[in-house]
């Protein structure tokens, strides 16, 4: 049966690496996981096994690794663009890069008055903790003409003890679902959102502003939501993401519903007055929708895993 190449890539994945920039004694570190894809003209390595188009592997890590020291990590996003950049423009067989970027935040270790005498003050600036908070993503794709920028984050769990609500859904035979009027609302929050930016080096976002601006507008529109559906509260967070920041486009959202389940108590002679809950890890709702600007056409991948 005749046969003939698809879509194809290939690169050197997970690269884990760490930029310390030493300002005196104060440290500033830059925590990256990066992914990089190139594809091409790659038609004959699949063919014939003829490695003549095809750039290391092993060369991507190390131009990863050489790139965060000759130019620094200013911000996941500008680091993804040289490197995309630099393998398009510097190998004629490749045609597209695709650099995905997962960035782990970490923070000063805080210390108290009490104990600062003990320890240097150089020592304290350069002592950190990991952030558990989530962990920040960005994918940078390049064809030698256009840029895509798509950001985002993973693994930030939220919860409103209150002012959330649930009823008035459809209800047959096989619903026991009770309807809610004060609930908990939990979810963890995947979310990704796409850049109107493409070629222009001087209209170029803040990209480390963006990202904490865009978190910002998130979390508030979820604790200042009275919600009637996780539906809802996902709808408030895009749109006022979208309002806020005028390079963003397109938001995407992945949410599970973290359910939260009164525990009955009565078979011990207990009220439970919308105190005790079981916290119920599966099975879950999963919520998923995009926020689009008005005239837009949706390009972020319903499947988020897959971006």
């Amino acid at each position: 049966m005749p046969t003939f190449l698809g879509q194809n890539q290939y690169g050197k994945a997970e690269n884990r690496v760490v930029r310390i920039t030493r300002d005196g004694a104060t440290h500033h570190i830059k925590d990256l996981n990066v992914s990089v894809a190139l594809s091409g003209d790659m038609d004959e390595v699949h063919y014939s096994g003829s490695n003549a188009n095809v750039l290391p592997t092993d060369t991507t890590k190390n131009t990863v690794y050489a790139f965060a020291k000759e130019h620094g990590i200013e911000s996941a996003e500008q680091f993804g663009i040289h490197l995309a950049r630099h393998f398009v423009t510097s190998q004629e067989p490749i045609h597209r890069a695709r650099i995905r970027i997962e960035e782990y935040a970490w923070e000063r270790i805080a210390t108290s008055d009490a104990n600062s005498r003990f320890i240097g003050a150089d020592e304290i600036k350069h002592s950190f903790v990991r952030k558990g908070q989530e962990t920040r993503l960005t994918q940078i794709t390049y064809d030698g003409e256009q840029w895509e920028v798509v950001s985002g984050l993973k693994d930030l769990t939220v919860m409103n003890s209150t002012n959330s609500e649930f009823w008035g859904y459809v209800k047959d035979k096989y619903t026991t679902l009770k309807e809610a009027y004060d609930r908990i609302l939990a979810t963890s929050v995947s979310a990704r959102w796409r850049f109107n930016w493409t070629d222009d080096e001087q209209k170029m976002p803040h990209w480390e502003k963006s990202y904490e601006q865009t978190k910002k507008h998130m979390l508030q529109a979820f604790a200042e939501t009275y919600s009637l559906s996780l539906q809802q509260t996902l709808y408030q967070m895009g749109a006022r993401i979208i309002d806020h920041r005028s390079e963003i486009d397109e938001v995407r959202f992945s949410l599970p519903n973290k359910h939260h389940f009164l525990v009955d108590l009565e078979p011990f002679g207990l009220k439970n007055d919308n105190e005790v809950y079981f916290a119920a890890d599966r099975p879950y709702g999963l919520i998923e929708a995009t926020v689009l600007r008005d005239g837009c056409e949706p390009r972020i991948p319903v499947d988020l895993t897959n971006l």
